[in-house]
């Protein structure tokens, strides 16, 4: 499967290639911004689970790693602080919103807390706790628990994106 979005606030283009395959679930994708490129990699269990992140952008490059017990490694380095995380969120893509959304599998209406390791755009990793609401068969409320932030995101049958309102749109491909 392939998907592009453009971004709309930051201007962006990201073209991602999708597949699943009796290893797991892939994506890779190549990012452009006015300042820099990004290329990320991401690697899934079946049931969207996160297991790791190669991406690189600014000349700066990101291994982030959760291993079977749950902990967490950044470029090789045990982070603790993200322990609570279940989660990925890189903060140039729509697709990692994709992740909580499909694993959660959420009934219209519920609600569920959680924890991602938030990737900036310097490649730097924080833990961001967040709120996903189902508002009805393609529509999440996304909501930041540490600032004022949310958004009503709209996906496919699928759970990809289609429009994150002020910041990505799908583009037909």
């Amino acid at each position: 499967m392939r998907i592009m979005w453009q971004g709309v606030q930051a201007p962006s283009m990201e073209r991602l290639a999708f597949v699943s395959d009796e290893e797991g679930l892939f994506a890779a994708s190549e990012v452009r911004t006015p300042d820099r490129s990004y290329s990320y990699d991401v690697a899934m269990e079946e049931d969207w689970t996160f297991r790791t992140l190669e991406a690189g952008g600014g000349g700066v490059q990101l291994l982030l790693e959760r291993t079977a017990d749950g902990s967490w490694l950044c470029n090789g380095q045990r982070r603790p602080d993200l322990a609570e995380a279940t989660d990925i969120d890189l903060s140039f893509t729509p697709f990692t919103n994709t992740l909580p959304i499909r694993r959660l599998a959420l009934a219209v209406g519920c609600s569920a807390d959680i924890v991602t390791a938030f990737v900036a755009p310097d490649l730097t990793v924080t833990a961001d706790p967040q709120r996903y609401t189902r508002v009805d068969d393609r529509r999440y409320l996304y909501e930041s628990r540490d600032s004022d932030f949310e958004r009503e995101i709209t996906v496919d049958d699928d759970g990809f994106v289609v429009d994150y309102p002020g910041l990505f749109r799908r583009l037909p491909v």
